[in-house]
């Protein structure tokens, strides 16, 4: 049913009810801040870093022998320089890992799949587990030397390829004096990172690309696009990194990039046969609710995995992800009630979504109130990137890749720089500059949306050459599932 915006009385009440819910957030928002006035930062090992990925430094771990060791031989300060492996942090980064590949398959693979019509369900599952595994080994051949290997301001090098040097016995770094992980362990849960970025855009064009065009497009646009902007803002040297952006476990790195990669590929692949003409419905609402259930599940790992140990620091990203995701999921509920009459399950899918993009790059840098306001906001705004923006922009992006992933990310990588304040219940600096670090914030976000679109244009455009970019229609009106891969999801 259609209903006229802002319209009757009820309508007009529930307006003044959410300006109640955003005005009593803020007041909590601003008594959490007078609390906190007077409280020190947290320990400096849980949020004097942004990145989930601080300087990667390996050592080779080495028993020294000696024919008869002597007290003086051995100065304290050296043994205190020795970085140490705590087990409690090799488990949870495990964890955490395999977390995060629970947001791919099943997560993100079955909230896609709902999304689409039942002719192409198989298509985007096969698309999102082969892209995610492509991008997997690409990671151990040369993409984690070029993004952690050296300090250049714009990408590492390749002496780290295929995995050259490093071993059971190297280190990498974490946030603390003195506390490292196993190198693999850090090599492994990064490879995440980059698979699912991948993954997500795939949204965007499905249900009409080829797939040897998505596969094409999906290894050049890693290369020279997700492997720069990962070093840019992660690694020690990143051009970023060193001006003070903030990004915790991926707003500019994952979704941002992947939410403007989208956007090109749905307008050079084109819009689907139909749009705008005839419903193009979601053919199974319940598979997307299951997947943003284990996407949420699966985000905990993300985001309180990339604190790299199991401290305080891991606590407050994990709580944030929690309550920002909540919030957000209210938001989208209350936002759709007001504006179309109904609250959805697709809907409030998407809100959980939209919380979790919201708070990515915030997650271990706002305090709880910080993350509720985040949260809420995404949800809002996201509303309007599936809806108002999404026909400004005149696209036909399947899964509103960009509407949740870019404009969520471009949200929560600005609030950043406003909740990290301490006093907003924040854990930054007690000289803390709002407005210098909302700066380098945008600074990151603009970086980003530009070097992603540049790449994105020129790889499909290289795809187009190679392959061709569509299906034909006749494919496309059979649907990808039997035209490209063979088989079907349901038989008749």
């Amino acid at each position: 049913m259609k209903t006229r915006l802002l319209s009757g009385w009820k309508t007009r009440a529930q307006v003044l009810c959410l300006a109640a819910l955003c005005g009593l957030m803020t007041v909590g928002v601003a008594a959490n801040a007078i609390a906190q006035d007077t409280t020190p930062p947290p320990a400096a090992e849980a949020t004097a870093e942004a990145a989930p990925a601080p300087e990667v430094v390996t050592e080779a771990v080495t028993e020294t022998v000696t024919e008869t060791p002597a007290p003086e031989a051995q100065p304290a300060e050296a043994a205190a320089a020795e970085p140490t492996v705590d087990k409690g942090d090799v488990a949870w980064m495990l964890t955490s890992t395999l977390l995060v590949l629970l947001m791919v398959v099943p997560g993100l693979a079955l909230f896609y799949g709902g999304m689409v019509r039942s002719k192409n369900v198989l298509s985007v599952l096969v698309q999102v587990i082969t892209v995610f595994s492509l991008l997997v080994v690409l990671w151990i051949v040369y993409g984690y030397s070029l993004a952690f290997s050296g300090e250049g301001a714009w990408i590492g090098n390749l002496d780290k390829l295929f995995l050259k040097g490093v071993t059971p016995e190297t280190l990498a770094a974490t946030f603390s004096d003195g506390v490292a992980l196993p190198e693999y362990v850090f090599v492994a849960f990064q490879s995440t990172f980059a698979g699912i970025t991948g993954a997500l855009i795939v949204g965007a064009f499905a249900e009409r690309m080829k797939f040897a065009a998505v596969i094409l497009f999906s290894v050049i646009w890693f290369t020279f696009g997700y492997l720069p902007i990962a070093h840019i803002v992660w690694a020690t040297g990143g051009y970023l990194f060193e001006l003070g952006a903030l990004d915790f476990a991926g707003g500019t790195v994952v979704h941002i990039n992947a939410g403007v990669a989208g956007l090109i590929g749905a307008y050079f692949v084109g819009k689907r046969l139909g749009y705008g003409q005839t419903a193009l419905k979601p053919h199974n609402v319940t598979l997307t609710y299951v997947g943003a259930s284990l996407l949420w599940v699966g985000w905990f790992g993300f985001n309180a995995g990339s604190n790299l140990e199991a401290n305080a620091g891991a606590a407050l990203a994990f709580i944030n992800t929690l309550v920002a995701t909540a919030a957000a999921v209210i938001a989208w509920a209350l936002t759709e009630k007001i504006f179309k009459g109904k609250s959805s399950a697709l809907g409030v899918a998407s809100g959980a979504v939209a919380g979790l993009v919201g708070i990515t790059p915030a997650a271990g840098l706002v305090g709880p109130f910080g993350a509720v306001a985040i949260g809420f906001i995404a949800g809002v705004v996201c509303v309007w990137g599936v809806t108002g923006l999404k026909r400004l922009l005149k696209v036909d992006d399947t899964a509103d890749v960009f509407g949740v992933h870019a404009i969520g990310g471009i949200v929560g990588a600005l609030l950043t720089g406003v909740f990290n304040s301490p006093k907003l219940g924040g854990p930054g600096a007690e000289d803390f500059d709002m407005v210098a670090q909302v700066i380098k914030q945008a600074t990151g976000v603009g970086l980003t949306i530009v070097w992603i679109g540049v790449v994105s244009v020129i790889a499909f455009l290289i795809a187009k050459v190679v392959f061709g970019l569509r299906v034909s229609e006749d494919a496309e009106r059979e649907g990808l599932d039997i035209a490209s891969h063979g088989e079907s999801a349901y038989e008749a």
